[in-house]
């Protein structure tokens, strides 16, 4: 996908006016919130259980050489290859040498946010294989030549209109008569299409959720199938795994499930979660000749030790943009690039530099959602607020944003000002817009202004009424 988190503003202007993105997002979000509440709520140990997944993650994280290093050993022993690779650059020419080692023309891949931050798709159909999304989601984005605007929805922004019209242009020889009136409509026109696929594949790529150092295996979760199929059918599994993935045991990865799954679909359960260990055994019935791990760094190992180490908690569930009014108003293309939401606005500044993401820790009304649903408690607004002070230490913020926090301070460190200089603007926007109720452009305000009015202040300032409340007094 092509980085457009520098025109971050642009992006969100078009989003917000671009009508069937506003109507897929005004269907899908709610339905997201719904279901984790109700799941949350069936759970009473739930809290309970976001601390043990915080937890299993810290002591990870605090291991996580050893567990790697444990977790490599045990896949090599399962007949298994690992391969370490510290770039994109790496990670995407080991995935082709492993495609070209068995002549591969077609690939099919679940769905995998790592290999959309890697670009394997783009890589491999430039030295002549062809790769095939098998996930629903990243199937249709993949013939409409778009990408992923949601880590676990990939085309969380389309409307069944979009799907059925897509289709249309693309599957040309569908009856006119043809109706696709619901989810299981698509579902069931993209498996006919792409069951010959799984079938003619030579290597099949998937995602991990986990990797788990006990066994030295790999987990997928997904709700259609197609990740089995992808990992089991082909001659080749390739599974795609960034090194915060690793967690040390079953028990371990069983708890983290009981929170994901909760987190992002409001299931207790996804319909399919899946174990890879190793190579097909001479007793197995089915299963791959070979089994490969690619082990990406890609820029997590300079996050170790630093203000955003926590952020290497996640575990991609979503719950933080599906509860954030921001990307709940422009949807995930606006962020533009993989990650979008609040952990894109922390992970995607570390990944591809906050000169051309810094944006993205800027657009956030610091509410707090994102941390309070978060199942490991990653701390997000913190380390938004941490992106931010990096930006101004490097100039990289405005001018006019940069004399504006100066003039604030300045007043902030005098409380006497301060107090002063707020009463006689409140009592000046007051004089001015007594007449009018609120006003739709104000000097230095246009940034407010732009999309919505601002009202006229109304009695004394905050620090008055405060003062007045603790006397106990009526404001």
């Amino acid at each position: 996908m092509h980085i457009t988190s520098p025109a971050f503003k642009k992006n969100a202007h078009r989003a917000l006016n671009d009508a069937g993105l506003q109507k897929a997002l005004k269907h899908a979000r709610p339905m997201f919130t719904g279901n984790r509440a109700r799941a949350v709520a069936n759970l009473p140990e739930f809290e309970q259980l976001r601390d043990i997944g915080r937890d299993i993650k810290n002591h990870t994280l605090a291991n996580l050489d050893w567990y790697l290093e444990t977790y490599a050993a045990n896949v090599e022993r399962a007949g298994g290859h690992v391969h370490w690779c510290s770039t994109a650059d790496e990670a995407r020419a080991k995935v082709l040498e492993i495609c070209r080692s068995v002549g591969a023309r077609t690939v099919t891949k679940g769905k995998s946010m790592i290999s959309e931050e890697l670009g394997i798709n783009e890589h491999l159909a430039k030295h002549g294989i062809t790769p095939v999304e098998t996930d629903l989601g990243e199937y249709i984005l993949q013939i409409r030549d778009e990408g992923p605007s949601h880590i676990i929805a990939p085309a969380f922004h389309l409307n069944l209109e979009d799907w059925e019209k897509t289709f249309r242009a693309v599957h040309t020889d569908l009856p006119a008569d043809r109706v696709f009136g619901d989810r299981r409509d698509i579902l069931a026109e993209a498996r006919t299409r792409l069951r010959e696929k799984f079938l003619a594949a030579d290597v099949g790529i998937t995602g991990a959720n986990f990797l788990i150092a006990e066994t030295g295996s790999s987990v997928i979760v997904t709700n259609e199938g197609n990740g089995d199929l992808t990992q089991t059918l082909p001659r080749i599994h390739i599974a795609l795994a960034s090194i915060e993935k690793v967690v040390p045991t079953l028990e371990d990865a069983t708890s983290l499930l009981r929170l994901l799954a909760r987190s992002a679909t409001g299931q207790d359960f996804s319909v399919y979660t899946t174990f890879s260990t190793g190579a097909r055994r001479a007793a197995d019935l089915d299963g791959p000749e070979q089994y490969h791990v690619v082990l990406i760094d890609n820029g997590r190992s300079n996050m170790m030790g630093t203000d955003f180490q926590e952020m290497l908690r996640c575990i991609r569930c979503a719950a933080c943009m599906n509860h954030c009014p921001v990307y709940g108003a422009t949807g995930g293309h606006a962020y533009g690039w993989v990650y979008p939401g609040p952990m894109g606005s922390v992970l995607t500044p570390t990944l591809i530099g906050v000169e051309k993401a810094g944006h993205l820790p800027n657009a956030s009304t610091f509410c707090g959602k994102c941390e309070s649903v978060c199942p490991v408690k990653i701390p997000l607004p913190k380390m938004m607020r941490h992106w931010r002070e990096r930006e101004f230490e490097r100039h990289l913020s405005p001018a006019s944003v940069r004399g504006g926090l100066k003039v604030w301070s300045w007043f902030a460190k005098r409380p006497a000002a301060y107090r002063l200089a707020t009463r006689a603007m409140i009592a000046a926007l007051g004089l001015l817009g007594r007449k009018k109720g609120a006003f739709r452009s104000l000097p230095m305000a246009g940034g407010w202004t732009e999309g919505r009015d601002l009202p006229v202040p109304e009695g004394g300032t905050f620090m008055a009424r405060y003062a007045a409340t603790q006397r106990g007094k009526r404001p």
